[in-house]
């Protein structure tokens, strides 16, 4: 006999109760980072050799604000996603298994308001 409930079956949630989300999150934000990598990496090949006020002036612009705040996010949330699924199976120890997975988040949010901040600073100049 079984012991989860037809809802369950229906939404593919296992022990955890966290499905496929995980995976889920983990697709979406590498098919996000696709294009705004690729704009990256077009925004630094053109930025190549010009002065700093012109790369500052480049990031003032709002678009590129945005843009360039939306691939910090993205890329540290995919970061702790992929993190976690090492530390998940890898660490064994339960305490070092908690203390690397606040470390990697605290550091993934520290990284996300520094950028965060130093975007907000380049755009109110």
């Amino acid at each position: 006999m079984k012991q989860e409930t037809p809802l369950h079956r229906v939404q593919g949630l296992g022990a955890a109760h966290s499905g496929t989300g995980h995976f889920w999150h983990q697709r979406m934000t590498a098919v996000a980072l696709v294009p705004l990598g690729l704009w990256f990496a077009f925004v630094v090949l053109g930025l190549v050799g010009a002065s700093e006020a012109s790369v500052l002036a480049f990031l003032a612009a709002p678009w590129n604000a945005i843009l360039m705040a939306a691939l910090v996010i993205v890329m540290l949330y995919h970061m702790m996603l992929g993190l976690q699924v090492v530390i998940d199976d890898y660490v064994h120890a339960p305490g070092m298994k908690i203390f690397l997975m606040l470390l990697m988040r605290a550091f993934a949010i520290a990284v996300g308001a520094a950028a965060l901040f130093a975007l907000i600073h380049i755009a109110a100049l």
